[in-house]
């Protein structure tokens, strides 16, 4: 087979129609080898005969879509110096498309051996790696329109492709699991019911499951060893494995975008599969270890990992940061995708342990023109000395709050000395965000995720139970923030059932009236429990699973979540865009947009603010008071209200504001009973219905221990 020259560009493989171009950047690498496999795996070497600037490329007349292929680079072998060629090994193409097949954990997929890591391994790893595919670009996207949700109209949904849909009863079986199950009609209508703008799928990039994973008989369940940072997933694909999966995957962003919800990808650019000096030579470390990968200056046999996960890539050598824009520009400009969460993204920034704000990684991100013009989302902590980043990110980029987690955590369970810094978490977290230019929707918040415990295991566990996963309950966070209410587990107290279940509306509540981007965690909306396992990334099963029989039982859950989510959606006072401007609360006669009173109706001092033991607070929304402006320039008004938070373990009378701030309010949203009044819903009318519900000014109003009350001004 006689190759033609082709084009050093687009790198990867490239399907005109006609026949197919192949490019591989290696600047340490004499040659490369094209392998194609048949049907049976038999292997067909073809050397690319040009190389322009680094770039080795050929092209195949009448090669196309679901064609098998991988590299073999020829180099040099020298490990002390970072050079780790090895034409034993097949290699990965770094911009494949799709891959097919499954990883088999032998050991020729390295290149020392076991026995003694100073010899080199040169058995072929061919029938051991999956192959890469040659996909075809052409997909009919019809008359598809990406929604666009604007920041502060924005309810992010992070969850699973499989996780979610595996166990669906309305799910057809061979669906379950899978892209098309994402896109069935029975999820979608899940995901409109609860006023999901969004879903944050976690990793679709093409993954591994770990050997010492399956050798516990474990699996990657959570995704965070890629591979392959073009393909979406093999394994979650029920049309097949041939570039069916891109078909499919492109197939469900065209049904989320219909049903008005984007879709943002958690994307893992700051490690790979291979690991540390000791791992696999799957793809990057064998084409150009150099280029790819941070190494030790020192000591380039050994890389630096600023992730846990044994490496992390070289974001300032530009072939390593091109292959992350590019791959970054496909999955918005031929996937369609809407925003990305970057795991541990600052591991992409750091140049020492500091979150570099002028690194070329965000220099970059800022002037390209498709990527800075989607939802770019961070996950700013870290690990090593540099610690934990929240607030550092430049303008363009909104974070994961973990401040936000901690702080609502803590303030639910009746911690000391938390008023103060719960007060600026749920108003926008302005002393992070707002020095630098952002404003409340940098904060996205969330009490729980993929990593840690489920809403449910939240308020029923104290200590982690990570037996399933084979460390000894050796891995997982150990402090939670958690509070099992008495009982560990399961339990048949009513009492206590019934003050977890209070505790569970009081975050949702809290969550979807706060200022910022509110993110839910699947099956949090019906109780899913993981039975008290905080890190289920290995438990691809029933415990890390949505157990949608949880929709049945817990169904008062649901409907008072979408609830608040629908309150959150018919009232801008709740998503603003502006910081508040805050006290003091009055200039002249004029009422401020926010204040803050204590349980006696009196606004709050500095010392009130500094009283140790404050639990109790009553904030003041004035829907008069909004900054904002519409699309077309008008300001925004609102009905105003009142937020009561009471974090005591005993009931607390509560005094309504004064004449001046309304005279009359009806209550909206109770946790204690679960009742939420549609946005909709009139007040009800003088003499009608429960007035107990219809309290004037100066009035007072019980709070249950442990209970949210918002209450809406229905006379000025």
């Amino acid at each position: 087979m006689r190759p033609w020259l082709g084009t050093p560009y687009p790198l990867g493989a490239t399907f005109d129609g006609a026949g197919t171009n192949f490019a591989l950047y290696s600047q340490v690498a004499e040659y490369v080898e094209l392998c194609l496999f048949d049907d049976d795996g038999a292997e067909t070497r073809v050397r690319l005969p040009e190389v322009q600037g680094f770039v080795h490329h050929g092209y195949l007349p009448a090669v196309g879509p679901g064609q098998r292929y991988g590299y073999r680079v020829h180099g040099p072998h020298d490990p002390a110096r970072g050079l780790r060629c090895n034409p034993s090994k097949l290699l990965v193409d770094p911009y494949a498309k799709a891959i097919d097949g499954r990883i088999d954990w032998h050991e020729s997929l390295f290149d020392y051996h076991f026995a003694d890591p100073s010899r080199v391994n040169n058995h072929d790893s061919a029938p051991y790696l999956p192959k890469c595919v040659v996909v075809s670009p052409f997909f009919d996207w019809g008359n598809e329109k990406r929604p666009g949700v604007p920041y502060h109209e924005t309810v992010i949904y992070e969850t699973h492709v499989r996780g979610l849909t595996v166990r669906h009863p309305q799910v057809p079986e061979r669906l379950r699991g899978t892209y098309a199950g994402m896109a069935h009609p029975a999820v979608l209508d899940h995901l409109r019911k609860l006023g999901v703008t969004a879903v944050e799928l976690m990793p679709v990039h093409e993954f591994l499951h770990d050997h010492a994973l399956q050798a516990r008989g474990l699996r990657n369940y959570w995704g965070y060893n890629t591979i392959g940072f073009f393909a979406p997933h093999s394994g979650y694909a029920a049309t097949g494995t041939r570039g069916e999966q891109v078909q499919e995957f492109k197939a469900m962003v065209k049904a989320l975008h219909e049903a008005g919800i984007e879709v943002i990808l958690d994307v893992v650019y700051n490690h790979t599969a291979e690991g540390n000096h000791l791992g696999p030579t799957l793809s990057l470390r064998g084409i150009d270890n150099l280029a790819y990968y941070r190494l030790v200056e020192e000591e380039p046999a050994y890389y630096v990992d600023y992730t846990g996960c044994g490496n992390s890539l070289n974001a300032r050598d530009p072939h390593s940061l091109q292959l992350i824009m590019d791959s970054l520009r496909y999955w918005v400009l031929d996937m369609h995708v809407d925003g990305f969460r970057f795991d541990l993204a600052s591991a992409l920034a750091r140049e020492f342990h500091d979150v570099d704000r002028l690194s070329t990684f965000f220099d970059i991100v800022q002037q390209d023109p498709v990527i800075s013009q989607v939802k770019l989302i961070a996950e700013p902590w870290d690990v090593g000395p540099g610690g934990y980043q929240v607030g550092n990110f430049p303008p363009l980029w909104t974070e994961w709050n973990g401040k936000y987690r901690d702080t609502v955590r803590d303030f639910w369970r009746g911690q000391p000395a938390t008023l103060g810094e719960f007060a600026s978490r749920i108003t926008g977290s302005s002393d992070l965000y707002q020095a630098d230019g952002r404003r409340p929707v940098a904060s996205i918040n969330f009490v729980t995720c993929h990593d840690g415990f489920t809403l449910a295991d939240l308020v029923s566990y104290d200590r982690k139970h990570n037996e399933a996963n084979g460390e000894d309950n050796r891995d997982g966070t150990d402090d939670n923030r958690s509070w099992n209410h008495g009982v560990e587990g399961p339990t048949d107290d009513e009492a206590i059932t019934t003050l977890r279940r209070r505790q569970m509306r009081n975050i949702l509540t809290t969550l979807m009236l706060s200022q910022g981007v509110p993110m839910l965690s699947h099956g949090d909306e019906i109780g899913r429990t993981q039975h008290g396992n905080n890190n289920a990334y290995c438990q691809d099963n029933e415990i890390a699973w949505v157990d949608w029989d949880l929709a049945e039982t817990n169904a008062d859950l649901l409907e008072f979540t979408a609830a608040v989510t629908a309150l959150r959606r018919g009232h801008p006072i709740f998503r603003r865009t502006r910081f508040f401007a805050g006290s003091p609360i009055r200039s002249g006669d004029e009422l401020r947009d926010i204040a803050w009173f204590t349980a006696e109706g009196r606004e709050m001092t500095q010392e009130d603010w500094g009283e140790r033991f404050g639990r109790c607070v009553v904030v003041f929304l004035n829907g008069d008071g909004i900054t904002d402006l519409d699309a077309r320039g008008q300001r925004i008004s609102d009905d105003s209200f009142l937020l009561c938070f009471n974090a005591h373990d005993r009931d607390v009378a509560v005094a309504v504001p004064g004449q001046a701030y309304g005279a009359e309010w009806t209550v909206v949203v109770d946790t204690a009973t679960g009742q939420v009044l549609a946005p909709t819903q009139p007040a009800p009318a003088p003499g009608d219905g429960d007035r107990s519900r219809v309290v004037k000014a100066e009035e007072r109003i019980t709070l249950c221990a442990r209970s949210l009350l918002l209450l809406r001004r229905t006379r000025a």
